[in-house]
């Protein structure tokens, strides 16, 4: 049975989910480094595909950009498909000197002023938690690659053009921990959380607030490949 989101029915996606925000990355991703994708899904050309990556079935599937594009196809997959684990795979800005363009980063948690968790189901608290599991998986996948990553906290953003002071930088980085900013993992992290699934977050910095460092579009998309090897490699 398909969705209103999702053209695919039960079977035809795996396990496991790599989902970058930009479909055109999925697309990528498959052509690849996937053996003998299949697409499942092009309602509303948000990309989906599932393949083998040394011997094992994986999927990849865009989200859109924002929390509420990533909060319905991660449901969605979650609860209609039997989705297990869903790896984000997406670019961040960095708040820090020490960060730095196409550095990657394992988000250990997302802190968010966002009212999704709240309105979705009463859930208050300003932080979600990734599963543990699921990111010591990659962690190993990581030495095995041997790709360094950094691990730091995330902060998940419902605006982009954020107008006014940066000041509100010190704070995010001094008490809730977030080096990086995006604008999804809070609601995959929400999501997998209440319903007793696994979601992790890898990221690639693709700017940097500090040094005012950026990557362009196609960058982006055929370029973060760090990141998709070792994802690809603590898919299960």
């Amino acid at each position: 049975m398909s969705t209103p989101h999702n053209a695919a029915v039960k079977g035809q996606i795996a396990k496991t989910v790599l989902m970058p925000g930009d479909p055109l990355r999925a697309k990528f991703i498959a052509e690849t480094f996937l053996e003998n994708p299949v697409q499942f899904n092009t309602v509303r050309n948000m990309f989906g595909y599932t393949g083998t990556y040394n011997g094992k079935e994986v999927s990849v599937m865009g989200s859109g950009m924002g929390m509420p594009s990533i909060g319905i196809y991660s449901y969605e997959l979650y609860t209609q498909y039997d989705v297990e684990n869903i790896i984000r795979i997406g670019s961040c800005g960095c708040y820090t000197a020490d960060l730095h363009v196409y550095d990657v980063v394992l988000g250990t948690h997302a802190y968010s002023e966002s009212s999704y968790a709240k309105i979705q189901n009463g859930y208050d608290k300003p932080t979600n938690l990734p599963s543990d599991e699921l990111n010591d998986r990659i962690r190993e996948a990581a030495k095995k690659v041997n790709i360094p990553m950094v691990e730091t906290g995330i902060h998940s953003s419902d605006v982009f053009y954020r107008e006014g002071s940066l000041d509100y930088i010190d704070e995010i980085v001094n008490v809730y921990g977030a080096k990086v900013c995006e604008m999804e993992s809070f609601a995959l992290f929400h999501n997998a959380n209440q319903l007793g699934k696994k979601a992790a977050c890898l990221l690639t910095v693709s700017d940097s607030f500090v040094t005012k460092e950026e990557t362009t579009a196609e960058e982006r998309q055929n370029s973060f490949t760090n990141m998709m090897k070792i994802a690809l490699e603590a898919a299960e």
